[in-house]
């Protein structure tokens, strides 16, 4: 192990976008398994690299405004239809989900398959650069956060329906999925609110996000330890913190139950 690697000037920016991350997509994931649309942070996270693919091909600056502008587009539109569909074919929405990431991600292959970096710029929209996120980059990723968490806590969501939440969703995912890519996106969303489903409320909320908190930290640290790819491990360890959290939590529930089902008897 290469302990040097353990730099706060690297670690300590990529940490911090993690924890952003988390911020938005743990409400959002535990909103989402209650809807019973798991794949959709798969889809709307495609769909915004398939415009900032789209961007690329048409030769505009990486990272600039146009850029973000075609992902939040993308994403939107995606956002717009999926809102559609759910109208429409409210039983088959999981698999129009399905659907359409897969066709997202099809157009994204056939955009780069003319370009000598595609699988490098593929590698990138799927596990992400974490560990070179900029200052710059943090900064729009906080406002965007601060953002949507005040538009979450007056429930401007549920007022505005089906829309709301897509759209919301939408802008959540295109922000975070250029920094951690789509595989983090996607655990980030759904393995915290996988590991609490035992839990409601507030203290649901509060364990989800020590859940993802603990996975980005031992991730993170691992990935620097290791020289292993940042992204993967950090899936992995958040996947094994959810494990263990879920444990937990069925052991706490285990006794409580068991006194609940005994009074019950009780004559």
């Amino acid at each position: 192990m290469n302990w040097d690697a353990l730099d706060a000037g690297i670690l300590g920016p990529a940490l911090a976008a993690g924890l952003l991350v988390l911020l938005t997509h743990v409400p959002l994931g535990q909103q989402v398994l209650e809807r019973g649309i798991v794949f959709i942070d798969l889809a709307i996270a495609q769909i915004a690299g398939l415009g900032v693919i789209a961007a690329d091909a048409l030769g505009l600056p990486e990272g600039g405004l146009a850029v973000q502008g075609a992902a939040v587009g993308a994403a939107l539109l995606g956002a717009l239809l999926l809102t559609w569909t759910e109208k429409r074919a409210p039983r088959q929405q999981e698999a129009l989900i399905g659907v359409l990431f897969v066709l997202a991600a099809c157009a994204g292959l056939l955009l780069l398959a003319g370009n000598p970096h595609g699988g490098e710029h593929l590698k990138d929209l799927l596990v992400g650069q974490i560990l070179w996120v900029q200052p710059s980059q943090l900064g729009v990723l906080a406002a965007i956060t601060a953002l949507l968490l005040g538009a979450m806590a007056l429930g401007l969501p549920r007022r505005l329906g089906r829309l709301g939440f897509y759209a919301l969703f939408a802008l959540a995912v295109t922000a975070s999925v250029q920094l951690v890519g789509v595989y983090l996106v996607f655990s980030s969303l759904i393995v915290p609110a996988l590991a609490t489903t035992a839990l409601r409320g507030r203290s649901r909320l509060v364990a989800g996000y020590a859940v993802g908190a603990a996975g980005y930290v031992l991730g993170l640290a691992l990935s620097a330890l290791l020289d292993w790819p940042t992204g993967a491990v950090v899936v992995w360890t958040l996947a094994l913190c959810a494990l263990a959290a879920a444990a937990l939590l069925r052991r706490r529930a285990g006794p409580s139950a068991a006194m609940e089902a005994a009074s019950h008897g009780a004559p």
